[in-house]
Parts: C-alpha cells; structure tokens; sequence
C-alpha cells in the first residue's frame, strides 16, 4: 500500500509527475466556476489543479499527505502568481470543516475502501449548500494498463462504489468509460475512469 513517504519520494525530482496543467475534466468544467467560490482539492499533490483553481479566482485549499508535494504546490502557485493554501494531511482522517466549501475537486485520489468512505463522507460534510463535486478516477478496467493508476484493485472505482459514496448528492452526471489522458509522465494514454458532477441539495 502506498504510504505517504512513497509519495515524498515520487515528487521529489524537479519535474511535475502529473504536469503542471490542470485534469481535463476540471478544466472543462470551468464555465461552472465563479471568483470567489471556496473550493478544496483534495489529493492534489504537487498543486496542478488548486493552482488553477486558485488561478481563476476561487479560494483555494489543496489537501494532500506528501508535505514534498506541497511544496511544489506552493512553489507553482508562487510563481503564477496565485494565493493557495496548503494543508498536509490524510484525506481519511482530515477535519473537513461543515459546509466550508462551494467545490470539491477529487482527481485521480484512489484510497483503500474504508479511508475512501471515510474521505468521502467529509466531502459531503464539506459541501456548502449547492456545492459542486467533481470527480476522476481510474475504473476496473484499467488495472494492467500503462497509462496510470494504482495497481491494488482494491483502490480503484466503480460507478456504483460513486453512486453509493454520494447517494445524498443530486447526479448532474456520471460516467463510467474511455478518454485519453496527457497529464506528465505518469498518465499518459487511453485510459478507463469513472468521472462525475454532483450537487449538494440546499439554496
């Protein structure tokens, strides 16, 4: 199982394991984005996605376990010239503050069963009312394949491991299939993922 030192070692060359870039499936979602918005990425590693989050104005925390990985956040946020703010810490056991957040950003974060229900119901806690969640991560099928992904079954997601982890939260969409990934060295390639968008219930 991965540990948080694995992870310190992965991020410790001076290249992006994942790219600078942000996941192309949060970018998609930007027309949905508003400056100001509280947003949280969790498992954001080396910051692409808070940085650009925080790049298009929204108030930003990236959470993950590799304090090396943060600081390469803070170093890239630094210099595009963003505020960001970094928390090292396990998404399982994290104090999610009560409705702190307007979006939550779970890309590619694969956790063992009972740490990923536990993450999950502080994501929900977390959501603000009407909050967003956006979510990526590698499906069954992708086991074996070169173009990432843990390789303890176990980690990966299903459509329904989503459905029932987020069953309080309005579906705007969820998809369970193929795209292609070009995300630094580690994803890419044609790819299985489950991604989805869901809305908490409130005014």
């Amino acid at each position: 199982m991965s540990t948080s030192l694995a992870w310190d070692e992965r991020y410790a060359g001076g290249s992006f394991q994942f790219g600078e870039a942000p996941n192309r499936y949060l970018e998609s979602l930007a027309p949905r984005l508003r400056p100001g918005m509280r947003a949280l990425a969790v498992g954001d590693g080396e910051g692409r996605n808070g940085v650009w989050l925080a790049g298009r104005g929204l108030v930003t925390t990236s959470l993950d376990w590799s304090p090396v990985g943060l600081e390469k956040a803070r170093a890239l946020a630094e210099a595009r010239g963003v505020a960001l703010e970094t928390v090292a810490a396990d998404a399982a056991g994290w104090a999610y503050p009560a409705q702190g957040y307007d979006l939550v950003a779970w890309i590619f974060l694969h956790l063992p069963p009972e740490d990923r229900a536990a993450a999950a119901a502080g994501v929900v806690r977390a959501l603000a009312p009407s909050g967003l969640l956006a979510l990526e991560c590698f499906s069954p099928a992708q086991h074996g394949r070169r173009s990432g992904g843990p390789k303890i079954p176990a980690l990966l997601w299903t459509r329904a491991i989503a459905e029932d982890l987020f069953d309080g939260l309005e579906v705007l969409e969820l998809l369970e299939g193929t795209v292609l990934l070009d995300e630094g060295p580690r994803h890419q390639g044609h790819a299985e993922v489950v991604r989805g968008l869901w809305r908490k219930p409130g005014s």
